[in-house]
């Protein structure tokens, strides 16, 4: 039988899209002057750093792991990248490369002891958010010439930053999702016996997820630093429950190697509306913590439906 849009398996794939769109509108409906290349690009501005962290959680949810530091970490490259990597560039090079060997060092830790990732990342996240005080006791630094000019670099039809995520989105996706390399990675998680029966190396493959998720994790500091132009060593706390929610609400699960770094990407810039719609209904900054959470909550009890239906039909 031909698949229609009520097939549980096409309605899961559906609802990333279908969320951003429904926030997307409502934001229009609520505020029509958003309805424009400065409204859009006023909303979604903050919308790629979230992106490349929400990419780097899904490298390690996809080896079944869960990442609790990333949003420290984020902070802790951002001042890098407003201090060292401004004043010094080659010492900002390096303290950078040297983040993203960590995280693969971090990566071969749990996989060699066993370690739960939960508590080895957790107790990171304090250990990068040391670091950054360190690095940047108060606010302060200032971004790289360079680096706010790629940024704010103007397109002439879609904002920078949404079609910066729709392209890291799909890179990922044909890297992750259509390659023979992206298949053993993803196996590692969904069935790491069956890749080590076949050679491969799950200390490899965990180590390499690891440092994927380094490496966008860096991207994700650098690229808010040009955004916002300064630093601060709390600056992106809350990245690590955005980007576990961007994955989720994306379709990824926490076992199994599930994921799709579209609808991650999509989740992300969902993530990245919240904030504004509540703005636009005058929700005072009190509550809107409490809203965001209650939004959530309800797309992801539609895509918990929806995978009960799939599951049903199977």
């Amino acid at each position: 039988m031909p698949r229609t849009i009520l097939d549980p398996k096409i309605l899961r794939s559906l609802v990333p899209a279908l969320s951003f769109a429904v926030l997307l509108g409502a934001i229009f409906y609520v505020q029509p002057r958003t309805m424009s290349y400065f409204g859009l690009n006023l909303m979604l501005n903050l919308a790629l750093p979230i992106a490349f962290a929400t990419i780097a959680q899904m490298f390690i949810l996809t080896v079944n792991d869960l990442d609790l530091s990333i949003g420290s970490f984020v902070s802790l490259v951002a001042c890098i990248t407003a201090t060292w990597l401004n004043e010094a560039p080659l010492l900002g090079v390096v303290a950078l490369l040297g983040c993203i060997a960590a995280y693969a060092a971090l990566g071969a830790l749990i996989h060699l002891r066993n370690l739960p990732s939960i508590v080895v990342t957790l107790g990171m996240s304090f250990v990068w958010s040391g670091c950054a005080i360190l690095l940047l006791p108060s606010p302060g630094g200032s971004a790289p010439d360079w680096l706010s000019g790629l940024v704010k670099f103007r397109m002439p039809f879609i904002p920078f930053s949404i079609l910066a995520s729709l392209i890291l989105g799909l890179i990922v996706h044909f890297a992750l999702m259509r390659s023979a390399t992206g298949a053993v990675l993803r196996g590692s998680g969904g069935n790491p016996q069956a890749v080590e029966r076949a050679g491969w190396s799950l200390l490899k493959t965990k180590v390499t997820m690891y440092a994927l998720a380094g490496f966008f994790g860096v991207m994700s500091g650098m690229i808010l630093v040009g955004t916002t132009t300064s630093a601060d060593a709390n600056i992106a706390l809350r990245y690590t429950l955005f980007s576990i929610a961007g994955v989720i609400l994306g379709g990824g699960e926490f076992t199994g190697g599930r994921v799709s770094p579209i609808g991650a990407i999509l989740g992300a810039l969902t993530l990245a509306l919240v904030g504004s719609l509540l703005s636009f209904l005058r929700i005072s900054p009190e509550w809107q913590i409490g809203a965001q959470g209650i939004i959530l909550i309800v797309v992801l009890a539609l895509r918990s439906l929806v995978n009960r239906l799939e599951e049903r039909q199977a």
